[in-house]
């Protein structure tokens, strides 16, 4: 059942000494790192200045170039997310250290990946296209990993008692219990929030396929560097074309893929007894249900033979001396402490680097521009606020509408997911011509670029909340009579408030990278901006370059979404998983 022990969820804001001390610790940490990253940025001055053609004759192959960065970031972000998650979901040490980390990780915004993508990858390649590939999709990874890593964290944590002891109980334990239970109850939040990856890779393409390093930029071919370029020169046709290759893709994986997974993964709900029916997927999508498994057994062909060579050549190795369990024992343990002990080392030789970096570049003259960060951090909390209860007042709503139409769900998430994907560049004219001019200022139009990368997490939460409640309760309350509101407030609100916490999480964490591209863009070789903490990182990372002001935006932006997530969301979130949670 849905165990609801109190009428509000109020967290307790109490302050606790040892997280304070932890979290203070933590920031510290990450001001060393980047601080390090930008100690090192004079590795990269080997960056070799790039333009893209805007033709579209080579839209083709700018829409495969994207494709293949996005893909390659989404497998690495999947692999990511399922071991980050269950890890962090055992609890204990591990959810005190994994989860502040990816609290700071999804507070950083894609312009402050760069240093590091820079010094790691385009260092590595001096200045060449493979660094600069790499260092596009480990930015693009950077916009698709946390919030697929948080969903995995929120369905194991939720996954009822009694399942869990129900394996125990016949002896499921590591693989066994991975296999048919962790993984399954993981699968409808990962196919939720994959989609949700894909449009979120898709929104910051643009920032993730120019990298720039002072003077030099270098821009990959791809539809991002493409759409920015037509939308920097006011070419609307190229803008148009290039939208519209990019609407063909994200309509083709829809059809392909987000279809079909999403009608798979209805298998994986928690049911009380046998569901009232089958999934009905969209009509145009039932022909292509069976290309997923058609690629599975592609794969299998292609792949199990070599691993099976790999094997037997393996077996067929000389064996040495065999180790009686206590030896293997020892020599587990040895090889475990080696391997731990140079991370550790490892770990500390960098923080005492930051660190000596941190102060070396704060003891530098600041810039005037200083002075405006605490009023620019005000103004961009009040814009994110805003988005933020717009971006409820109609989720919310739709999420519930979902609950009572299986119909009009299905229909919804591939309408959010097309509309979700366009970058912000496609709503520049719009913004330009009739917002700024209409409104005679920045802050509308600011509001409604934060909206666009905040409100497709909450959505999508929330209808993986949504598809998450058993059919059996919703038959149960209707046949007790209870109004549609009733249900509403008694059964659908209550299921869905761990995800919608969840969505609201990762929603602000999307909200301050769409910052980036909402209080400062170029439309026709004409900047338009407005005062705020993302304008000013812009400011300082696209044109004056200044170290201090970039390491001093960053650091301002983190420490206040550090505290949001200490002080509001996390208790928030603790206090849902427990007091709401499917029980037997």
């Amino acid at each position: 059942m849905l165990e609801d022990s109190g009428h509000a969820i109020m967290p307790k804001f109490e302050i606790n000494t040892r997280r304070l001390v932890n979290g203070s610790l933590s920031f510290l940490a990450l001001a060393a790192i980047i601080a390090l990253f930008f100690a090192y940025r004079s590795h990269a001055q080997h960056l070799i200045p790039h333009s893209v053609p805007v033709s579209i004759q080579h839209l083709p192959y700018y829409a495969f170039c994207s494709f293949y960065r996005m893909l390659a970031a989404y497998i690495i972000a999947l692999v990511f997310s399922i071991i980050y998650g269950m890890a962090a979901a055992r609890g204990g040490l591990y959810e005190r250290i994994l989860i502040p980390a990816i609290d700071i990780a999804q507070s950083v915004p894609v312009v402050g990946f760069f240093p590091a993508a820079v010094y790691f990858f385009v260092a590595l390649a001096h200045g060449s296209r493979l660094g600069v590939e790499m260092a596009a999709v480990f930015l693009i990874f950077t916009s698709q990993a946390w919030n697929m890593a948080l969903g995995v964290y929120e369905a194991v944590k939720t996954i009822p008692e009694d399942s869990k002891d129900a394996i125990e109980s016949f002896g499921g334990r590591g693989w066994l219990k991975f296999k048919r239970l962790l993984l399954p109850a993981s699968i409808p939040k990962l196919v939720y929030n994959s989609i949700l990856s894909w449009v979120a890779g898709w929104y910051f393409l643009i920032a993730c396929e120019i990298i720039t390093v002072g003077p030099a930029s270098y821009r990959l071919p791809g539809l991002g560097s493409f759409l920015w370029e037509a939308a920097e020169k006011g070419r609307t046709v190229d803008l148009a074309a290039g939208l519209l290759a990019l609407l063909a893709i994200i309509v083709a994986m829809d059809m392909i893929v987000w279809q079909p997974l999403s009608t798979w993964a209805e298998k994986f709900k928690y049911e009380f007894a046998a569901s009232s029916g089958a999934v009905q997927s969209l009509g145009m999508f039932d022909a292509l249900s069976g290309v997923g498994p058609a690629v599975t057994r592609a794969l299998r062909a292609i792949l199990v033979p070599p691993i099976r060579m790999m094997a037997r050549a393996i077996e067929a190795l000389p064996r040495g001396p065999e180790l009686s369990p206590e030896q293997s024992r020892r020599l587990a343990a040895i090889v475990r402490t080696l391997i731990i002990g140079s991370i550790v080392i490892f770990v500390m030789w960098a923080l005492a680097r930051g660190f000596v970096a941190l102060v070396r570049t704060l003891s530098q003259p600041w810039p005037s521009d200083v002075k405006q960060i605490p009023e620019a951090i005000l103004l961009s909390t009040i814009r994110m606020t805003i988005a933020y209860a717009i971006s409820l007042a109609w989720t919310v709503p739709c999420a519930l509408a979902a609950s009572e139409s299986p119909r009009f769900n299905r229909v919804l998430s591939p309408i959010a997911e097309i509309v979700g994907s366009m970058p912000a560049t496609a709503l520049f004219p719009i913004i330009v011509v009739f917002v700024i001019e209409v409104t005679g200022g920045m802050n509308l139009a600011s509001i409604l670029l934060i909206l666009t990368g905040m409100q497709w997490y909450l959505l999508f939460n929330l209808l993986a909340g949504i598809n998450q409640v058993p059919e059996d309760l919703k038959e149960a309350a209707r046949a007790f009579g209870l109004s549609r509101f009733a249900r509403w407030r008694k059964l659908i609100l209550p299921a869905v408030t761990p995800s919608l916490i969840t969505g609201s999480i990762t929603a602000w964490g999307g909200g301050w990278n769409a910052l980036i591209l909402s209080e400062y863009f170029v439309y026709k070789n004409q900047t338009y901006q407005v005062l705020g903490i993302g304008s000013l990182l812009d400011a300082a990372t696209y044109k004056s370059g200044n170290g201090v002001m970039i390491l001093l935006s960053l650091l301002s932006m983190i420490a206040v979404v550090l505290l949001l997530n200490r002080l509001m969301w996390r208790p928030l979130y603790n206090l849902a998983t427990e007091r709401y949670r499917l029980d037997y």
